[in-house]
């Protein structure tokens, strides 16, 4: 028998990527829900505060996966504690909510969040309603990350693959200031924490081709792979995209009489470099241009090791 259950977890492209990769699903759509106005455009929920939550219906097969491990897959995904904010995205459309349609399935989400809440020491702020409307996004939208593999998306995606019961990931934080300054060179310490530039042609890692993984300098966090590192001739390492979309951040940089898009981890917010669209085509055409000195290269016969052994299958693709 089929049931729906609508939730939002920020930005929808992820979440709905990720429930379209769990055994039982039979679709994931995005959509907006529980606002303000009928039928509203993408430009509508994030400009006009029409009080929609970024939202995917999600139909499962009851007999093959139930309620409640749909919401454990879907608290794996998000930070129940943060109001109108996940990942790096900030406003009321990225709220969290639970919206149920069948009055039956609401004392099996409000027992979930209970339980949720033990988990945490400050109050979990996930919305628990009926579903007042859902309108579904744009053509656009739906299987963003099917059609544009290379988008932005908050949801680490691997975690579908892995059992509800698995042990949690390898989390990744950013140090205090006094164990950055004592872990760190000085040239290290310039680039990251103060946006600094190394001299091209400088540092090894320029030239190195040999199979691992790039991670960053300050926290570990995972960040790029040598099956994506290509020589550009520019004077720094350079890779075609991030390891994972996760795990950097892009921003505005108008420093130096420039217009550039600046690259940082997004752990510890170090400062890796910039991001040009001047890269191979058959690579996606994109040049992530990163200062050897925000990273630390670990060899893929070291990478079980240190702990990263779960990242291989995205390294020995080369």
């Amino acid at each position: 028998m089929t049931h729906t259950i609508y939730l939002a977890g920020g930005c929808f492209w992820g979440v709905e990527a990720y429930f379209r990769r769990i055994s039982g699903v039979i679709s994931a759509v995005s959509g907006y829900a529980n606002g303000r106005t009928a039928h509203p455009s993408y430009e509508d929920v994030c400009r006009r505060h029409t009080g929609h939550a970024e939202t995917v219906a999600v139909t499962f097969d009851d007999d093959k996966i139930s309620l409640n491990n749909i919401l454990r897959h879907y608290f794996r995904l998000i930070d129940p504690t943060v109001r109108n904010r996940q990942g790096n995205d900030i406003g009321e459309q990225y709220r969290t909510g639970i919206y149920y349609t069948a009055p039956a399935d609401a004392p099996v989400i409000t027992a979930a969040l209970e339980n949720l809440q033990q988990q945490y020491d400050r109050p979990i702020v996930v919305e628990n309603q009926a579903l007042q409307h859902f309108y579904p996004a744009e053509d656009y939208h739906q299987d963003y990350l099917g059609k544009n593999p290379g988008g932005y998306c908050h949801i680490d995606l691997r975690l579908a693959k892995q059992p509800l019961d698995a042990p949690a990931p390898r989390t990744y934080t950013r140090p205090s200031e006094n164990e950055i300054r004592a872990r760190l060179t000085p040239e290290q310490y310039y680039v990251t924490q103060e946006n600094g530039t190394e001299h091209p042609f400088s540092h090894p890692y320029d030239h190195q081709f040999k199979p691992g993984i790039y991670v960053d300098i300050v926290s570990g966090e995972p960040l790029f792979s040598s099956a994506d590192k290509f020589d550009s001739g520019c004077g720094w390492p350079s890779f075609s995209r991030p390891i994972a979309r996760e795990h950097v951040t892009a921003r505005e940089d108008t420093s130096h009489g420039m217009r550039r898009v600046e690259v940082r981890s997004a752990a510890a917010d170090s400062h890796l470099g910039h991001v040009f669209p001047d890269g191979p085509k058959e690579l996606g055409g994109l040049r992530f241009c990163i200062n050897g000195a925000s990273l630390r290269f670990i060899p893929l016969d070291k990478m079980d090791e240190e702990g990263y052994g779960d990242w291989k299958d995205l390294v020995e693709a080369v």
